[in-house]
């Protein structure tokens, strides 16, 4: 049950998250830095009261482990919202996400000296090259060369950290035992003194947001600021989200936890141009149809969902 409400927890909370930050976005592109500073905020505060116990409770996997995954963490973050304040379009920014796929089996292959089916290369190969049909035919905004190759350079470093701070999470894991919790709060509490550095974006950006237009809260009456309002539903989203990546990572390889995410994205970006009234042309179908027979090929995923990683043999063996 455990990895099935997991796989729920991403496709809710992701995707209806997406909506918010292309809200907060397209009203105001650099606002990255306060988006990831206030989810990183809560999550730590939520963390620190139910999890950490008030600081109470010592953490099951050594803090020095947690460091060497907090500083992959919060680069990758500060990485992603470098490239989306270049102002390019969020299709154009999700193309090199999406092939985190390839990222993390490539690695896999040369830290974990894992080996795979023929079948699972080919549906893992169909489904990056589906998503990057339909991110990059929804792509409408164009820029300039020097930017491109800043995003290039920013997203491909961002892309490889990530998935190597996924297998870094599976090895820890096997070590110490599954500590989502823990690690959703360590992973989120350790980098706030990071922002400092970012202290006078994130002021800025608070200040452009109390100009905003008010906007009243259906069912309670409360008026504020519209982009507080987006960025209160963005963080609660994040917050489901994320929560829900932390669990697949204890139930799930990391492959199979990146597929998940991948599939995510998908439905993030065509539920994201149906709701903003994107076109979907004959390239997006194709693109889905890449998606969902790359889909159908990793049969294995449903099996993964259902074993849990105490059984690496077997798996290894599948595989």
């Amino acid at each position: 049950m455990r990895p099935a409400l997991a796989v729920g927890l991403v496709f809710a909370g992701c995707c209806s998250n997406v909506i918010f930050l292309e809200l907060l976005a397209r009203k105001h592109p650099g606002c990255g830095n306060i988006v990831t500073f206030a989810q990183f905020l809560f999550i730590a505060v939520e963390g620190f009261l139910f999890e950490a116990d008030l600081g109470r409770k010592p953490p099951a996997i050594p803090i020095r482990y947690y460091a060497i995954m907090v500083t992959m963490f919060f680069t990758v973050s500060v990485v992603n919202n470098y490239a989306l304040n270049l102002n390019i379009a969020m299709p154009l920014h999700m193309i090199f996400r999406s092939g985190s796929l390839i990222a993390n089996m490539i690695l896999g292959i040369i830290i974990l000296k894992k080996r795979y089916s023929i079948f699972k290369y080919t549906s893992i190969a169909l489904v990056s090259v589906g998503i990057f049909i339909c991110t990059f035919m929804s792509a409408k905004q164009v820029v300039r060369s020097s930017q491109i190759i800043l995003c290039i350079g920013a997203l491909t470093f961002a892309l490889l950290m990530s998935a190597r701070m996924g297998i870094f999470q599976e090895t820890l894991y096997k070590q110490f035992g599954k500590h989502s919790k823990e690690a959703l709060f360590y992973n989120h509490a350790l980098p706030l003194p990071g922002f400092i550095f970012l202290a006078s974006d994130i002021y800025d950006h608070a200040v452009l947001f109390n100009k905003s237009e008010l906007y009243e809260i259906p069912g309670i009456g409360v008026t504020l600021p519209i982009m507080w309002f987006y960025l209160l539903m963005n963080i609660i989203t994040q917050y489901v989200c994320i929560r829900g990546v932390f669990i697949l990572t204890t139930e799930c390889a990391s492959l199979t936890v990146t597929l998940v995410v991948t599939l995510r994205k998908f439905v993030s970006l065509i539920f994201s141009i149906l709701y903003f009234q994107n076109p979907f042309t004959l390239w997006h179908w194709l693109g889905t149809l890449f998606v969902f027979i790359g889909t159908l090929m990793y049969t294995e995923v449903w099996n993964n969902l259902g074993t849990t990683k105490s059984e690496p043999q077997k798996d290894n063996k599948k595989n």
